[in-house]
């Protein structure tokens, strides 16, 4: 660790179960040896089966928290989780650009594994419109950008056109994440000039539980500690294949990945 240990701070709403939302981010930060803040936006009850309930934590609560620790502990790095409604993306739209915080990873949960929906539709403009163009990373899996941008992302090439487009609105990058695809999971990486992509063979699991949380956690843990984002992002995507390849096989659903694992 350096003198100034490097912090992040996630966006999210908390899973009962800790496989996802905030306690998927705060795990995957200290694996990271990144220091993990948080601003919590609704309470879930859920397990790996699903989610039962959503709590959601007023405006003005969420905004505070930012507040709170944009004020003090200063993150180097950002990432935003489950939002829920459009005012809430304003709501976090605002406090990201009053308080200058950049290095953001944007991933745009909107339905959760077990098929539950996380986020309003009337809500997915206005995630493109004000989060999108702030977004030094955005995160989608193919659902995720099937919405963002409209195209039917079925293979490789579509993630290619749902990156570009991605980059077009206004994200610094785009990790289109192909773990849907037949065959292979793929995933792909677009910065505006570099395409990169990682191709692994598939691990037949039911362990997924939380990987987009992951995924993004551990790419934001990555520009906290000043590592570029074609770097981040390899390591990230290397990180969870690993997690997901050794998962503890917890509960009698979607069970949660390793965030034990060990980062190269």
């Amino acid at each position: 660790m350096s003198a100034r240990t490097p912090v992040a701070l996630t966006i999210a709403g908390s899973d009962s179960g800790g496989g996802a939302g905030i306690q998927a981010d705060l795990k995957t930060f200290h694996a990271f040896g990144v220091f993990g803040t948080c601003a919590l936006t609704a309470v879930t009850a859920q397990n790996t089966l699903g989610v039962t309930t959503v709590h959601p934590i007023p405006l003005e609560v969420v905004a505070a928290q930012i507040d709170a620790v944009a004020t003090d502990l200063r993150p180097t790095a950002v990432k935003t989780g489950m939002l829920a409604t459009s005012a809430l993306v304003t709501t976090v739209a605002d406090a990201l650009r009053s308080h200058g915080l950049d290095r953001y990873v944007l991933d745009p949960v909107m339905v959760a594994t077990s098929g539950d929906r996380l986020l309003d539709a009337d809500a997915e403009g206005s995630l493109a419109k004000e989060l999108l163009p702030l977004a030094a990373v955005v995160t989608p899996n193919l659902h995720e950008a099937r919405i963002l941008t409209g195209i039917d992302v079925r293979s490789l090439d579509d993630m290619r056109q749902a990156a570009q487009a991605l980059v077009e609105l206004g994200a610094g990058a785009a990790l289109v994440k192909g773990g849907h695809l037949e065959g292979d999971a793929v995933d792909l990486l677009w910065d505006g000039s570099e395409e990169r992509v990682w191709r692994k063979p598939r691990i037949e699991t039911r362990h997924t539980h939380g990987t987009g949380c992951t995924l993004s956690a551990a790419l934001a843990a990555g520009l906290a500690r000043g590592v570029p984002v074609p770097a981040a992002a390899e390591r990230a995507v290397r990180w969870v294949a690993r997690a997901i390849a050794t998962a503890p096989g917890l509960g009698e659903g979607h069970g949660p990945v390793n965030h034990f694992a060990p980062v190269e």
